[in-house]
């Protein structure tokens, strides 16, 4: 048994590892137990979708191969353990990028599918799950599944943002898009409310594909912030940075974000953007991944660790439900450095669980303080359900049960494909099993 913690660091527990590594190994491995059983990649989960204490996991990391990939169309066959780190820098130098990529590259392709993460161009492309072609399941049973939009579309749909219950995906072949280099055409526009992000946001769906913005947890509510958006753009005879790697070396005694920092942060971090040359290039690294410079900077919350609160709220009342988070946020004199505020596109969630839907979502890290920290969210959760939200499970390590069945009416349906033999300890807190 191993003590295995998430990204969130909130606790650790024990479990019984076993690494996969060979794919022709893999369905004896998992048919043997013992039970219940979960695939784990990189952990970099904030709660516990990618814990099973008590229980296995079988770890993904090894089968990390790539074993198909076509320079003219861009489909990249690999196994479910690779990194999307190796995916772009295999893909980048021959033209191809990945289509859809969450804040950190340092996730498995497995997870990313599990948890049908999302990005900064959602209205444009989607997540990404609507990139992957085909994967392959295999079962506790022994069964093995190919399936995928248009082979077993009802287990593709269930696997796809299916927090990793159906089975362990094990292969999967990805559409890549096409680009002319590493960089981005970027700009970044400071605003004073919620009114200017939104038009912001709406004035940039047409010709920017990657919109995202910073905002101001701390100032009472009042929404300002940096917006960011980016193109990839072809740029000739510009070498990439040498952005010099960072490691939080030690987890301090007490958290670094406190109501000091915070602030102190929030206020310097925004007057220095703001007055920054607005439109610059930037190598894809820093724009898609700021925080992979920086490693183990999950640290800094100290020994208690720390929740991520990322919801999502119908475009309809996004403003009036998000302006009421952030007074409430602000009230709390918690909040986080990076408080990311985005909009999702007019877009059906194309997997039962997928947390991606039409609306706006905000994103918060929060040091645990223990019931204070409770209470807050147990206020930020009346807004969200009020609103008809629902919150983001990869995220998530304390989400009500009845908020998770009222955001995912496809859970009923999504429950058919569960793999008995597989379990976790969000499916345990929020499907009793």
């Amino acid at each position: 048994m191993k003590l295995v913690t998430s990204w969130g660091r909130l606790r650790a527990e024990p479990h019984r590892v076993v690494f996969l590594t060979d794919p022709d190994c893999v369905r004896n491995l998992l048919s043997r137990g013992p039970y219940p059983g979960l695939a784990h990649g990189m952990a970099r989960s904030y709660g516990d979708v990618c814990l099973n204490p008590g229980g296995t996991l079988w770890v993904t990391t090894g089968l990390d191969h790539f074993i198909a990939f076509d320079d003219n169309t861009g489909r990249l066959v690999c196994e479910a353990g690779v990194l999307l780190r190796d995916i772009q820098r295999l893909a980048i130098p021959r033209g191809w990028m990945l289509p859809v990529t969450p804040g950190t590259q340092l996730v498995t392709v497995g997870g990313a599918i599990a948890n049908d993460v999302h990005g900064k161009n959602h209205h444009v492309r989607g997540s990404f799950g609507d990139h992957v072609l085909s994967l392959t399941l295999i079962r506790t049973n022994g069964e093995i599944i190919q399936c995928g939009p248009n082979e077993r579309p009802d287990w593709f749909s269930a696997t796809v943002g299916g927090l990793g219950l159906t089975g362990v995906i094990t292969q999967a072949e990805i559409q890549l898009r096409r680009v002319d280099g590493p960089w981005l055409d970027t700009e970044t526009i400071p605003y004073a409310n919620l009114d200017e992000f939104f038009w912001l946001a709406d004035d940039s769906e047409a010709d920017w594909e990657h919109t995202v913005s910073w905002i101001d947890c701390i100032t009472g509510g009042g929404g300002r912030g940096l917006f960011m958006r980016g193109n990839p753009t072809n740029v000739e005879d510009r070498q990439a940075p040498q952005r010099r790697k960072l490691t939080m070396p030690m987890v301090p005694p007490v958290s670094m974000v406190n109501r000091l920092s915070l602030r102190l942060f929030n206020m310097a971090y925004y007057h220095f953007k703001k007055w920054q040359p607005k439109r610059t290039i930037m190598h894809y690294e820093p724009f898609f991944y700021p925080l992979d410079n920086l490693f183990e900077w999950n640290r800094m919350y100290g020994p208690k660790g720390f929740y991520q609160y990322q919801c999502v709220i119908p475009r309809e009342v996004g403003q009036d439900a998000v302006q009421a988070l952030l007074k409430e946020i602000a009230r709390s004199g918690d909040g986080s450095f990076l408080a990311v505020l985005k909009t999702f596109g007019n877009r059906l969630p194309l997997g039962m669980l997928s947390f991606p839907q039409r609306g706006v979502t905000l994103a918060l890290d929060f040091p645990n303080h223990g019931d204070r920290t409770h209470k807050l969210f147990e206020r930020l959760d009346a807004i969200v359900r009020e609103a008809k939200g629902r919150l983001y499970p990869a995220k998530d390590a304390r989400m009500p049960r009845a908020l998770f069945e009222a955001g995912y009416p496809s859970l009923a349906e999504f429950m058919k494909y569960r793999d008995p033999g597989i379990s976790s300890s969000l499916s345990r807190r929020l499907m009793g099993s």
